[in-house]
């Protein structure tokens, strides 16, 4: 059986949100992880309650948690920004942990695939990490001359809001770190004809 594909890139920014109030995120040279997240952040933890995005579940659930950490691409980051006709979009603004470089369509990494880092972290691939309006009101308050920021940046960052994943190997991750991402063996499922 062949390998599974490799791709390369790398980490721009490391950022970490302590407050509970906010989920603005402030950029750090380096986090530790552990299996539970980053120490600290907001997101860290082994579980976490059942919300919107989990509906088979009573809201408020302890689940496991498969959202310890947020990643962006900082290509998909230029083309929101174009997008909503602005200068730029932050990792910051969007509560992003990871900023990465150099991988092609970020969002679309497959659940599974996993995201090595040269200090022994490794994130594992959860899902897309679905845009929704909160973040487009911090975008909006940087932009206060341009009509409803908040609403247009669901349409505008759909399929390219970046990824959530869970630490699968306590480590380092630094600014600047050289990435190499494993994608999951292929496979397709087909329901047995009755």
């Amino acid at each position: 059986m062949p390998p599974s594909p490799q791709l390369f890139g790398r980490a721009v920014r490391v950022l970490v949100c302590t407050e509970q109030k906010t989920f603005v995120t402030r950029e750090l040279a380096e986090v530790r992880v552990t299996f539970e997240g980053i120490d600290g952040d907001r997101h860290a933890g082994h579980t976490r309650p059942a919300d919107v995005r989990t509906p088979w579940y009573p809201k408020g659930t302890p689940i496991r948690n498969t959202r310890q950490l947020s990643l962006v691409s900082a290509e998909e980051l230029a083309v929101v920004a174009q997008t909503l006709g602005i200068p730029k979009v932050l990792a910051s603004w969007l509560g992003a942990n990871l900023e990465l470089v150099g991988i092609p369509r970020l969002t679309f990494l497959p659940p599974g695939s996993r995201i090595f880092f040269p200090e022994d972290a490794v994130l594992a691939v959860e899902g897309e990490n679905e845009p929704c309006i909160g973040p487009g009101k911090v975008i909006g308050e940087h932009h206060p001359d341009k009509e409803k920021l908040a609403s247009r940046f669901v349409k505008a960052a759909w399929e390219k809001r970046g990824l959530v994943a869970w630490v699968d190997r306590p480590g380092v991750i630094r600014a600047g770190d050289e990435v190499r991402v494993m994608l999951p063996k292929p496979v397709t499922y087909v329901l047995p004809e009755r």
